[in-house]
């Protein structure tokens, strides 16, 4: 796995149980928005995750067999400054509350 230091800062907020199940019942319906393929995680994959969450707030990352997927996926979200909503299967839930306006209404 190649990983690329990005300066995004980790969130400040933690989301409860119910708060991530919530989450990944929005997730369930939408379509992965990106995808992490052989090379890991590039500069142009953290652009692409960082424009879908402040358009979004809420993203699917599909991962292409990693060796270790919850590390990946720890990474993904520290990178992106992002929560960790959930993980199934090669398939991250992300979550990043866009501060000017927010789309998703959390319990």
């Amino acid at each position: 796995m190649r990983v690329v230091e990005n300066s995004t800062p980790a969130p400040d907020t933690e989301l409860s149980g119910r708060q991530k199940r919530h989450l990944r019942g929005l997730a369930q319906r939408l379509a992965p928005a990106v995808f992490v393929g052989d090379e890991g995680i590039t500069p142009g994959l953290l652009r692409a995750l960082d424009e879908a969450l402040a358009a979004h707030e809420l993203v699917k990352v599909r991962m292409r067999a990693p060796a270790d997927k919850k590390a990946m996926a720890a990474e993904l979200a520290r990178a992106s400054g992002a929560v960790l909503a959930g993980l199934v299967g090669h398939t991250v839930v992300l979550f990043r509350r866009n501060a000017d306006e927010p789309v998703i209404e959390l319990p």
